[in-house]
């Protein structure tokens, strides 16, 4: 797992391109609906976030663990057991880190940085939360044709 453990900033640009990727699709699709994108209020705030947290969880369950920037990128999630994520370890990896970066009021991600920074095996707090790794292996080509 190490050897293809993905460092910080290759992790950093896939995550950036899937910010890009998803302004592209969000921000259309709020003003289709009419929200105000100068004032965001509550409802804005809750659809971005379910949107965000759909986009983080199911495209990777269904993509053999890619998002379009993590493919892009040649990178991937897998579980520590070297399966695919499933929809609760995406939900574990994604809604409950979230939570705990928010709690900690960012804290949480500057701590994970320094993580994927310093460890070997490039971990950060919501990996070890859902027992993933983000990778540079490929998926096998049996699981590649099923998605």
């Amino acid at each position: 797992m190490e050897a293809h453990a993905v460092g910080f900033w290759k992790r950093f640009f896939a995550l950036f391109l899937d910010g890009i990727l998803f302004s592209l699709i969000f921000i259309p699709t709020m003003l289709l609906f009419g929200l105000d994108l100068l004032e965001p209020g509550l409802t804005f705030e809750v659809i971005e976030i379910i949107l965000q947290l759909s986009y983080q969880i199911v495209l990777p369950v269904l993509w053999v663990g890619y998002t379009i920037g993590k493919r892009m990128l040649g990178i991937r999630i897998v579980r520590m057991d070297g399966n695919d994520v499933t929809f609760g370890t995406m939900f574990m990896r994604q809604a409950v880190g979230m939570i705990i970066y928010v709690f900690t009021f960012g804290i949480g991600v500057i701590v994970s940085a320094i993580m994927i920074a310093s460890r070997t095996d490039r971990r950060a707090i919501h990996d070890l939360i859902a027992r993933t790794y983000v990778t540079t292996e490929l998926p096998n080509e049996a699981t590649d044709h099923d998605a």
